[in-house]
């Protein structure tokens, strides 16, 4: 109950950015009396957020903590489901694997698990995926959709569009998304993108989505072994991207894609991610061990997989496998 106080007093201070709001007012609102409030207040100011108080006007909120807190992001959240369940940690090994353990208590669809830091981040084919505190986006989506098991690992792909699309929002940088689970900024890794699943073989008993996207990190906190040149919005366009904002903005572009993608199919989204992804026509290099493909690529199937014109002329469905400018 407390936590739902003080989200409704900071979607208040979003909502009426510029405005005093008066004691009176939110006690009303809020159906709280005037002393809760401003403990409230005064539990927020110790979470960081600078609210200046003025005689016979009200609270302002000046500025809010670089801190991804649950309050704050819900405050401002504009979606139906995805979000509105929400838990925000300081640390964690994994947040798919806190998120997983929260599926198998029966945790609802569309929660989402965020935390400031991983110390055992993990990205596709368990690669480390590095995650120091307090810079970038380390977040796990639970969805249970009604939709086959065959389907599932297409969400992947709405995803990375609304990463894509989130960073447009906030930074006016274009992204590009990289077959089958990163998002590119100059042809460097800004964010990838993890799908786990539990299923029989008819359906599908929950989804989890894994979304890391480096935001504020600098280039010195990248390890220099990187399979793949990496970067960060901060690196990219010179300045500090505000983490909270970013976050609202993906999940509400999520969901208004997994939505489309619900009802109509991946052809709702298909389009938008052929749009986006700069591997269409360029030549490439698909590593499958033992094996590799060269060749040029045509687009996604129907089903997901990358469709690539190998150098014999065939036309080949890529499932799995790292793909690298040839």
């Amino acid at each position: 109950m407390a936590g739902e106080i003080r989200r409704e007093i900071l979607r208040l201070f979003h909502e009426r950015p510029e405005d005093y709001i008066s004691g009176a007012e939110i006690s009303q609102s809020l159906g709280v009396s005037r002393t809760a409030v401003w403990k409230h207040i005064r539990q927020l100011r110790d979470a960081g957020y600078a609210i200046e108080a003025v005689t016979s006007r009200g609270y302002r909120l000046e500025t809010a903590p670089d801190l991804l807190l649950a309050a704050d992001i819900q405050a401002g959240l504009a979606c139906k489901r995805i979000g509105r369940d929400m838990v925000c940690l300081e640390s964690t090994d994994s947040t798919n694997l806190r998120a997983l353990e929260l599926a198998e208590q029966g945790g609802t669809d569309g929660t989402v698990l965020i935390a400031e830091e991983q110390t055992g981040g993990k990205g596709r084919l368990g690669r480390r995926w590095e995650s120091p505190r307090g810079v970038n986006l380390y977040a796990s989506l639970l969805l249970r959709p009604a939709i086959a098991p065959f389907v599932a690992p297409q969400l992947t792909f709405v995803a990375a569009l609304a990463v894509v699309e989130a960073i447009a929002e906030t930074t006016s940088l274009s992204a590009n998304v990289k077959w089958p689970n990163d998002v590119l900024l100059n042809g460097c890794k800004v964010s990838g993108i993890l799908s786990e699943m539990r299923a029989e073989s008819d359906r599908v008993h929950y989804v989890i989505l894994g979304v890391g996207v480096n935001l504020n990190m600098t280039r010195k906190q990248f390890p220099s072994e990187l399979r793949y040149p990496a970067t960060s919005l901060l690196i990219e366009s010179g300045q500090t991207v505000p983490r909270s904002a970013f976050v609202r903005s993906f999940l509400q572009r999520f969901e208004a894609h997994y939505d489309a993608f619900l009802a109509e199919g991946f052809d709702a989204v298909r389009p938008a991610w052929d749009a986006c992804c700069a591997m269409v026509g360029q030549r490439v290099r698909v590593e499958q061990e033992p094996h590799t493909i060269v060749g040029e690529v045509v687009g996604l199937d129907e089903d997901g997989s990358l469709l690539v014109r190998d150098d014999h002329g065939k036309l080949q469905n890529i499932y799995a496998g790292d793909v690298f400018p040839e």
